[in-house]
C-alpha cells in the first residue's frame, strides 16, 4: 500500500488505505485543527526524532472499554490504602513532560518531542486534551494524558515515579469515563501492560463504528473535575 504525503490542506486519506503496519500518511503539521480532525477519523501522529510527522491508523486497534478494566488484587489493595491523591487537569504540562523524561531517563525512544508536547498542551488549553495525576506528599508521581472527543477518550502516554501510580490513575480514569457514558479508551497499539489492565484488540472496522457513535455526543470541553468518583484518594 502507498503512504500518502499530506499537503497544507487539512485532509487525510481513508484510514482503510493504511499499510499493514498501520502507517497512513506523512507530513502535514500538528495544528489543533489537523489533530482534532485526525482523531475524529481514528488517526494519530507517532514519529521519532529526525523523522517527518507520521500518521497512523492501525488494524487491529487496542481499546480499553471502561467497564472492562482489570483491577488486580494487589491494585485493589493499593486503592484501599489511599496512597495517592488523584487529580484531573491541574498539571497537564508537567504530566506530558514527565511522560517524556521518564522514557529518556531509561534510554528509551520517545515520540514526545518538543513540538508534540506543545501541540497537545495547546489542545489542553482549548479544552480537548486532559490529564489524570497521582500525587504523593505534594509530588507528582504518576499520571497519563490524552484527547477527548465526543464520548471517546484517546490515551496517549503515561508515566510513574512510584509503584502503581500510573495504574491507579488509569483505574480512576476508567471509573470517571464510565460514569459519564464514554464508550471506549483508545490505546492505539497492543502492549502487554495495557492488555493486563483489560484492554483488547478490535478490528479497525469495529473501532470506526464505535468512534462514529461516540462522536454523536457533545465533547466535554474545558477543565475536568475529579469530584464525584467512586475511587478513594481523589480530589478536584
Amino acid at each position: 500500500m502507498p503512504v500518502y504525503r499530506l499537503t497544507d490542506q487539512i485532509a487525510f486519506p481513508n484510514p482503510s488505505l493504511a499499510t499493514q503496519e498501520g502507517l497512513l500518511a506523512v507530513g502535514g503539521d500538528l495544528s489543533p485543527e489537523r489533530l482534532l480532525f485526525a482523531y475524529s477519523l481514528g488517526i494519530f501522529p507517532w514519529y521519532g526524532e529526525d523523522e517527518p510527522i507520521l500518521w497512523w491508523a492501525p488494524d487491529p486497534r487496542l481499546v480499553l472499554f471502561p467497564n472492562e478494566i482489570h483491577v488486580s488484587r494487589s491494585l485493589k489493595k493499593t486503592l484501599r490504602q489511599c496512597r495517592f491523591s488523584l487529580r484531573l487537569d491541574t498539571a497537564f504540562r508537567d504530566v506530558i513532560r514527565l511522560c517524556a523524561e521518564v522514557r529518556t531517563s531509561k534510554n528509551e525512544p520517545t515520540w514526545l518531542l518538543p513540538e508534540m508536547m506543545e501541540a497537545y498542551s495547546l489542545l489542553h488549553d482549548m479544552g480537548y486534551a486532559h490529564c489524570v495525576e497521582a500525587w504523593q506528599q505534594n509530588q507528582l508521581v504518576g499520571g497519563l494524558y490524552g484527547v477527548s472527543l465526543g464520548r471517546g477518550f484517546f490515551a496517549e502516554s503515561m508515566f510513574h515515579l512510584a509503584t502503581d501510580a500510573s495504574k491507579v490513575a488509569l483505574a480512576f480514569l476508567a471509573s470517571w469515563l464510565l460514569r459519564r457514558d464514554f464508550l471506549f479508551m483508545d490505546c492505539q497499539v497492543a502492549t502487554a501492560h495495557m492488555q493486563r489492565m483489560g484492554a483488547r484488540q478490535i478490528s479497525r472496522k469495529l473501532f470506526t463504528g464505535l468512534l462514529e457513535k461516540a462522536l454523536k455526543a457533545p465533547t466535554l470541553r474545558g477543565k475536568w473535575s475529579a469530584a464525584e468518583n467512586n475511587l478513594p484518594g481523589s480530589k478536584s
